[in-house]
């Protein structure tokens, strides 16, 4: 066995468990000096019709498809079609006014204060299997009532942006995401079984369907019906984003100011400078700099990672909520890179790590509890909540959400669902509570007002 097959073999290894016909699985590409040195297909694209993932799969790659939008945005630029520094507004009218300055930049470096879609549709009731459109997220942004922040003060992950600059592809352009993209991007570079997917009903032969794991590791269907344009639902497969990792090389569309601009990291207020650049995290593995970004939405991961001094790119998409294709990729790397990587350092999860007791707080008696009772409306979602006494403590129901257990300490209460961390009650001058702000993750302080009996 040759040392190349040798390599083969080792990566086949790695992803063994899952390649099999009754198991959800992976599709991999290396790209080494121009070229695409391994592509495989591990596992199964369709359970129900035992079809196998081949290179060819196409799977959505949810948020590693921040990055056409990063490059539709730095090639506009350059063109003089707008400028990173531009008010939102300018070309979103319909955006409300926020008091501080919101300009493109923001969005493409997630320092916007702009809340994220994904928890404020739950928090208003929405599921992750309901249909949710573009036209669905933009009109959530439109009647967002505060920000998480000032613009430029802090990091935060917002896909809601991303979907902004799809939109701003559009209002500058007059084409839309999906046609601009396909036109100046995937038409170029060959890209023949990619794009932006608009349409949740249309059929698109060789896709993956995407599948999470229940609690007896069996699989069931996770179900897709979102059209998130660029903050997700770019379709395409291994061998189509392996011509997009070349591109970064070889520039066969986009000038190299584009592509340089396009790893331009962000810097906040305070001239701090972040790892997020244009739809890309910029950080290191192992001593050599990474060029790469993740992504999750429903059943599929899927993870881009280029190590640009070493013209070495990896791609994995999958279709099984409990792969980690940042590790599998890691795991790729090492094997092709060894000779070059740096020592493998402890984690910090294999640290000892310091017991974290936390402040424990006493339970509210009764007659405290009491006063929190009722229902809270929120303007900017449109929903509502109802808190309830139950127990020593109290649950939060929704018409669309199991009730969710509120937990009082450090002066606040806490939920035990992902969507709702933190709820602050708000008193009026008498004492009497008026309100919360539900607070924490990507959505902060959003205020709900306690209706009147």
């Amino acid at each position: 066995m040759t040392t190349h097959e040798t390599l083969k073999a080792k990566v086949d290894q790695l992803f063994a468990e899952w390649n099999k016909s009754d198991s959800p699985g992976a599709a991999l590409g290396v790209v080494r000096d121009g070229e695409i040195v391994y592509k495989r297909g591990y596992g199964t694209a369709n359970l129900e019709y035992d079809i196998p993932i081949t290179t060819t799969t196409i799977f959505d790659i949810a948020s590693v498809s921040k990055q056409f939008a990063g490059f539709a945005i730095a090639t506009l630029s350059y063109e003089g079609s707008l400028s990173l520094d531009d008010d939102i507004r300018t070309y979103l009218p319909d955006m409300p006014d926020f008091g501080n300055t919101i300009t493109i930049r923001h969005l493409l470096h997630h320092t916007s204060g702009l809340r994220d879609w994904v928890q404020s549709l739950v928090i208003a009731g929405d599921m992750m299997d309901d249909v949710i459109s573009f036209k669905h997220i933009l009109e959530m942004a439109r009647h967002q009532k505060t920000l998480n922040f000032k613009p430029g003060a802090e990091f935060l992950y917002s896909n809601t942006g991303y979907n902004l600059l799809a939109e701003i592809v559009e209002r500058v352009t007059g084409d839309s995401f999906r046609v601009w993209t396909d036109t100046h991007i995937f038409k170029p570079l060959g890209m023949t079984n990619s794009h932006f997917h608009d349409d949740y009903e249309m059929i698109l032969k060789n896709r993956a369907y995407s599948y999470q794991a229940d609690e007896n590791d069996r699989f069931k269907h996770a179900v897709n019906n979102t059209t998130a344009l660029g903050s997700s639902s770019l379709y395409s497969t291994v061998e189509d984003l392996a011509k997009w990792i070349l591109n970064f090389d070889d520039t066969r569309i986009g000038e190299q100011t584009v592509i340089e601009q396009m790893h331009q990291r962000g810097v906040l207020n305070n001239g701090e400078q972040i790892d997020y650049a244009f739809g890309l995290n910029i950080g290191e593995y192992r001593g050599l700099k990474t060029v790469g970004h993740s992504g999750s939405w429903r059943g599929f991961r899927s993870h881009l990672i280029r190590f640009p001094d070493q013209k070495f790119g990896i791609v994995i998409l999958c279709n099984l909520d409990t792969f980690n294709p940042l590790r599998l990729a890691e795991k790729v790397a090492d094997l092709y890179l060894a000779d070059v990587l740096a020592p493998v350092e402890a984690s910090e999860s294999e640290k000892a790590a310091e017991p974290n007791e936390g402040i424990q707080s006493k339970p509210l008696p009764p007659e405290q509890l009491a006063e929190f009772e009722g229902d809270y409306y929120t303007e900017e979602l449109d929903t509502t909540y109802t808190i309830r006494m139950r127990g020593e403590g109290l649950v939060a129901q929704h018409r669309r959400h199991d009730d969710i257990v509120l937990t009082y300490a450090d002066g606040h209460f806490r939920g035990d669902a992902w969507f709702f961390p933190e709820i602050h009650f708000i008193r009026d001058d008498t004492g009497r509570v008026v309100g919360f702000r539900l607070t924490g993750n990507r959505v902060r302080n959003l205020h709900f007002e306690k209706k009147r009996n």
